[in-house]
């Protein structure tokens, strides 16, 4: 009867066991592992195969992740601090959000490795690693932002001084910094809250709230509201006035720079609309709503695919936000002809007379840095 009540409580969130391998989700794995009981009836429910499937695909989806994020956004990384002697406020905030990426890469093995065993690494590293991941989450978004409206301001209003004479290295560089101290204003409650913990034998790191407190609804609200609503709001009001201008230009570079613009916001709400649509319906449950075993093993479920889909988004960022130039590509092309110049020399080189072909045809911009979007 002590157990069964104790099962209990850690289903209505009281006591919340959780060994976590993706902690932004809050997602209590170690439910997988007991036995739960409904609210309107006392039959088992043991949500068996989604601790077989988390065992045993979330440590292999996270190194994929994890290693084709690290390559992409490293050599972002070596691009810009090798071949950029003249950075702008828009090489600034790519290279933040290069860094702000791998921090979030750094600690997926961490989580990874969480998946099929218990936190052996203790208080410090929890909280360590808990650090890495939030603040490469909401950096991530917070320069995807200054980004998108940094685009707004120097094509919308290109005219207007305030804009344009101020995109210096040291305006990113401040910018940055604020865009840094809300990433950790942001992740601080789940920081300070982690703990490494012994429960029933096993060491865990996860956050314990307070009893009877809403920092677990507010976790999720805040994750919806400044993860999605804010940055996809953003993105869709900058680039819906930006589209008319580029289409008011009369060359044919600005179908590109439309189509560019249409794949961002559209990777975007495709990668992390179904995962903060998970993560709603897990503060509907907390907050007494959707408490039936079938709500809680379904959003359980869920949460490993969209969450894997969610975090995949850092692979893609180098692709839409910095390889998609011609010159960025060129300098990384040359990187890994000095790195590797047996593979990519001929890569080189015929990047290099495309590159001359379309020198002839379009005519090209001084003020254009390597991640304007025309």
């Amino acid at each position: 009867m002590h157990n069964a009540k104790q099962t209990l409580e850690q289903w209505s969130g009281v006591t919340n066991h959780t060994s976590l391998p993706g902690i932004l989700s809050l997602v209590d794995y170690s439910t997988y592992y007991n036995i739960d009981y409904n609210d309107n009836d006392t039959a088992p429910c043991s949500p068996s195969n989604v601790k077989v499937f988390g065992q045993a695909f979330i440590p292999v989806l996270y190194s994929i992740v994890f290693i084709v994020g690290f390559i992409g956004n490293s050599l972002v990384l070596c691009v810009l601090v090798k071949y950029h002697q003249r950075s702008n406020m828009t090489d600034v905030g790519l290279f933040n959000l290069a860094v702000s990426d791998l921090l979030f890469l750094i600690s997926l093995p961490f989580w990874a490795h969480a998946a099929t065993s218990e936190w052996t690494l203790g208080n410090i590293m929890c909280h360590t690693i808990t650090a890495l991941f939030m603040l490469g989450f909401y950096g991530s978004i917070f320069f995807m932002v200054l980004m998108t409206v940094d685009r707004y301001a120097i094509i919308v209003h290109a005219q207007a001084s305030l804009f344009t004479n101020h995109r210096s290295v040291k305006a990113g560089i401040g910018l940055s910094l604020l865009m840094w101290v809300l990433s950790l204003g942001a992740s601080l409650p789940t920081i300070i809250f982690s703990q490494a913990k012994n429960e029933s034998g096993e060491w865990t790191c996860k956050p314990e709230y307070p009893h009877g407190s809403t920092w677990r609804q507010f976790s999720y609200i805040e994750l919806n509201i400044l993860g999605w609503v804010l940055p996809l709001s953003v993105m869709v009001f900058c680039y819906s006035r930006i589209i008319p201008i580029l289409r008011s230009i009369k060359s044919q570079r600005k179908h590109k720079a439309v189509r560019l613009i249409l794949v961002l916001v559209a990777v975007f709400f495709l990668f992390w609309t179904p995962y903060n649509i998970v993560i709603f319906m897990r503060f509907l449950h907390y907050s007494g709503y959707m408490q039936k075993c079938e709500w809680k093993v379904g959003t359980d479920m869920a949460m490993q695919w969209v969450e894997t889909i969610a975090f995949s988004h850092c692979c893609i960022n180098p692709i839409i936000y910095a390889f998609v130039g011609q010159k960025f590509r060129t300098s990384v092309l040359r990187i890994l002809k000095q790195w590797f110049p047996v593979c990519f020399s001929k890569c080189t080189t015929i990047v290099s007379e495309l590159s001359e072909r379309r020198s002839s045809v379009y005519s090209r911009s001084s003020d254009v840095s390597s991640t304007k979007i025309f």
